[in-house]
């Protein structure tokens, strides 16, 4: 029980962090779209990462050098620029709830949830490399409450901030107001942009 909390407050204290996969999924809760397979897409993902982080450290940490992280980089800079430009043209045209709520897919919306769950580099070094450095001196027994712990904090955060989310939909169901939560989309996403291409250089 006690490395089960452990891994719980130090899955917390990693996830709190606000980042586009977060913006992500309070955007899909605000519009009610699809928020159950995003939360779980997201919680899942972060259980198999936080479990290969505990049992295969040692490797991930011998094969995940300068090169993989710059190519991982690289390709969220790209899909946050499409993903900008998305929100760039939904800005500039007229909103309808009505097709926001059908016109999208969930194919679109699992490929969106795991672009900016997988293409995101600090995903892996939270979970893969943090907790799995944390807790290599464990025993097996303990890896595993670990584990459970930090996975039990993903589900529990993804999930209330996916239905906390829709629950104040209520209250955004407005075409300014999503004019607004886009402007902020839009200028959160551009800075993400400069702090990753900052890391880079």
């Amino acid at each position: 029980m006690e490395y089960a909390l452990l891994g719980f407050f130090a899955g917390l204290s990693l996830i709190l962090a606000i980042g586009a996969q977060n913006i992500f999924v309070i955007e899909q809760g605000l519009k009610k779209q699809h928020v159950f397979l995003v939360c779980f897409i997201c919680s899942l993902s972060d259980l198999i990462l936080i479990f290969l982080g505990i049992f295969l450290f040692h490797y991930f940490n011998q094969f995940f050098n300068q090169t993989v992280e710059l190519i991982f980089n690289i390709l969220l800079i790209i899909f946050l620029l499409h993903f900008i430009y998305t929100k760039i043209k939904t800005h500039y045209s007229d909103i309808n709830f009505q097709n926001e709520l059908t016109s999208i897919s969930k194919i679109n919306i699992i490929i969106k949830t795991l672009g900016f769950t997988y293409l995101n580099p600090h995903v892996y070094s939270d979970t893969v490399f943090f907790l799995g450095n944390f807790s290599k001196n464990y025993l097996l027994n303990q890896k595993i409450s670990f584990g459970i712990g930090a996975a039990i904090a993903s589900f529990l955060f993804f999930f209330t901030l996916g239905y906390l989310s829709n629950y104040l939909s209520k209250y955004a169901n407005s075409k300014n107001i999503w004019k607004v939560i886009n402007i902020f989309i839009i200028c959160f996403m551009s800075i993400l942009i400069l702090f990753i291409i900052k890391e880079i250089l």
